[in-house]
């Protein structure tokens, strides 16, 4: 399986609900670095399993939503622990969808796979992959 991996970085706001979160119940800040992990078993007709230029554009552009926002305040989050779990499965979701409106090219339409992970620390990340 080939892959590709691009990267950004998103800086948000949020709390959770929860005993089990102790002092994250209240708001405070975090920092991902946001990586988008592109797979297909066979390279396209140039050599690519993407075009990297795309990609690392794509994934600007759907992490703008979130960039500098209290994820507390968007409605499509009322309720939900916005965890970086959840995170990671959202992005996933618009990246899936920007894929299948054709806004990586045509060399995308043979990608499988997307795995995107969402990196809270040096130490710790969470992720979300699946076929596409």
């Amino acid at each position: 399986m080939y892959s590709l991996t691009v990267r950004e970085h998103i800086m948000i706001a949020h709390s959770f609900r929860g005993e089990i979160f102790g002092p994250a119940q209240r708001v405070h800040g975090a920092t991902y670095l946001v990586d988008a992990c592109f797979q297909r078993s066979e390279l396209d007709a140039d050599g690519l399993v993407v075009d990297i230029g795309l990609a690392a554009a794509t994934l600007k552009a759907v992490l703008a939503e979130f960039n500098f926002r209290n994820l507390d305040e968007l409605e499509e989050f009322r309720g939900r622990n916005t965890t970086t779990e959840f995170m990671a499965r959202v992005i996933f979701d618009r990246l899936a969808a920007t894929i299948r409106a054709g806004r990586l090219g045509p060399g995308a339409q043979g990608l499988e796979r997307l795995k995107v992970s969402l990196h809270e620390s040096h130490v710790a990340w969470a992720s979300y992959e699946g076929a596409l």
